[in-house]
């Protein structure tokens, strides 16, 4: 596998494990899908990609600063994001363990689905802190060395800040806001069911990227 297309494997990969644990993005998604049509839950779903996608300029414009004054910050960068990893993970497990659909959680804000989840994303103290430790990593130019860190794996190197790597984070996203919308115009509840499965799935995708990431700060410190 090219390093190329590996990255761009582990940014899909990495951008479904975020997008599809239940929740009120899940849940504003689903509603407006079932109410509106497919291009209305999709138009939420791009709502809260375009929170992401404002974070991630952010991102792009400090990365480059705050990495050149303060020493060694992708160390503790690496370490915070692994946290921030394992927090949404075990939400994901849990989530998986009470939740029997994407729609239950109550979101009780008043306004157009893509405006809701563009203010909760914006507000949202997760994403806020996910793009201050794992974005920055994410968009620094270097390489990672996953297999170093697998003793399974022989080879499997990703291009943090490359083009595949961002590219495939937001395809991820992509992918997931216009296939779940379609899933629930065209089969409804039954696929709703399917959610405690979903989110249990990326609850163990999250929890193996927040232990490499607390894998990688910690070797930084060695």
């Amino acid at each position: 596998m090219s390093i190329d297309l590996a990255t761009a494997v582990a940014g899909i990969i990495f951008g479904l494990a975020l997008a599809v644990p239940p929740g009120p993005m899940n849940a504003i998604i689903a509603e407006e899908s079932v109410s509106r049509g497919w291009y209305a839950g999709f138009l939420a779903g791009f709502g809260a990609m375009l929170a992401d996608v404002i974070f991630f300029g952010l991102a792009i414009l400090g990365a480059a600063t705050v990495f050149d004054v303060i020493d060694r910050l992708e160390v503790a960068l690496f370490l915070l994001g692994g946290l921030l990893m394992l927090i949404f993970a075990v939400d994901a497990l849990t989530t998986s363990i009470r939740s029997t659909s994407f729609t239950d959680t109550d979101v009780t804000v008043s306004a157009t689905g893509f405006q809701k989840t563009l203010v909760l994303g914006l507000t949202n103290l997760f994403q806020i802190a996910f793009w201050l430790t794992i974005g920055l990593t994410l968009v620094r130019s270097g390489e990672l060395d996953i297999a170093s860190y697998l003793p399974l794996v022989s080879e499997f190197i990703v291009n943090t800040g490359s083009v595949s790597l961002l590219g495939g984070f937001f395809l991820g996203i992509v992918i997931w806001i216009g296939i779940y919308p379609a899933a629930l115009v065209a089969i409804g509840e039954r696929f709703d069911a399917f959610a405690p499965f979903v989110a249990a799935l990326s609850g163990v995708v999250l929890l193996g990227f927040g232990l490499l990431f607390c894998w990688v700060g910690i070797d930084g410190l060695l």
